[in-house]
């Protein structure tokens, strides 16, 4: 299982792939994502079979929100994703929802070096010289 997040150049739209591995899939022959996104309508987002067996589709969601979600297997088994963003308790049922976090995250940028122009140069003092005791 896995959350796969593209960030659109805007920052405004984050595309998730949403994927179930055959192990998860345990057999199914038909997926479903269903969530905060589509008002957990359990058949309205079918996922795609791989021949592998694994089960995947895309979502475009608005960034810096929070979305649960769970997958349906063959209409009637609710399955978590084991690598989600985190869980919550489900208010309906007594499960856990998992979660995908889109908030957008900025990379630390590294301080520029000062350039040569505003850069102090030392004064280079002579070596010292060797003397030797005879």
């Amino acid at each position: 299982m896995s959350l796969k997040k593209t960030f659109s150049s805007d920052e405004k739209k984050c595309t998730v792939v949403f994927t179930v591995n055959p192990e998860a899939a345990n057999g199914a022959e038909k997926v479903y994502l269903a969530g905060d996104f589509n008002s957990w309508d359990a058949t309205s987002i079918p996922m795609k079979k791989s021949p592998d067996g694994s089960f995947s589709v895309k979502k475009q969601l608005e960034t810096n929100k929070e979305y649960q979600f769970r997958y349906v297997l063959n209409g009637n088994t609710w399955i978590n994703d084991w690598k989600a963003d985190k869980y919550v308790r489900s208010e309906l049922a007594n499960d856990d929802n998992s979660v995908v976090d889109t908030t957008v995250v900025k990379e630390k940028t590294a301080k520029k070096p000062a350039s040569k122009s505003s850069a102090k140069t030392a004064e280079k003092k002579p070596a010292a010289k060797k003397t030797t005791k005879n």
